[in-house]
């Protein structure tokens, strides 16, 4: 499956060598949950409103193995008084389930995310949604599973 910990910058990297609209406000908001109560925060878009692009972006901000000042300096986020204190200082887990999830539901995709993650050192809280694509848009339901993945310490 590869290594899903610590993905670096470089998916977002690419994204910048392209024509990129801004969304570093989304980097605002997480930096003000961090150590919060509001520490979960759920990232929700329709099918093909950049999601991915999303997490690409969050990767390279938060992923302590890379330097990605060079990537952000000139987009808002640099602006923001929180900017410097986040920035690369986090593990990542980076999952992409569209390869792993085709029609299978949220049962059967638990054991893919609890094998990439197997050997991290800390305790992982799981979350994974899934849609029925079969569904027409606002009958589609959803499955949702919470679950703790204890690492090693």
């Amino acid at each position: 499956m590869g290594n899903y910990v610590n993905p670096g910058n470089s998916g977002f990297s690419g994204i910048r060598n392209d024509l990129y609209v801004d969304k570093t406000g989304l980097i605002r908001l997480i930096n003000q949950t961090i150590d919060t109560p509001r520490r979960l925060t759920c990232v929700s878009r329709p099918r093909r409103f950049g999601k991915s692009f999303a997490a690409k972006m969050l990767c390279a901000y938060y992923d302590k193995t890379c330097n990605s000042a060079e990537l952000f300096h000139d987009l808002d986020i640099a602006d923001d008084t929180q900017y410097r204190e986040h920035l690369n200082r986090y593990d990542v887990i980076y999952l992409d389930m569209t390869g792993i999830i085709g029609e299978s539901s949220i049962t059967e995709v638990i054991p893919y995310i609890q094998r990439a993650v197997k050997g991290y050192g800390s305790d992982i809280l799981l979350v994974g949604i899934s849609y029925d694509r079969e569904a027409l848009p606002g009958e589609r339901k959803h499955q949702c599973r919470i679950e703790r993945y204890e690492g090693k310490t």
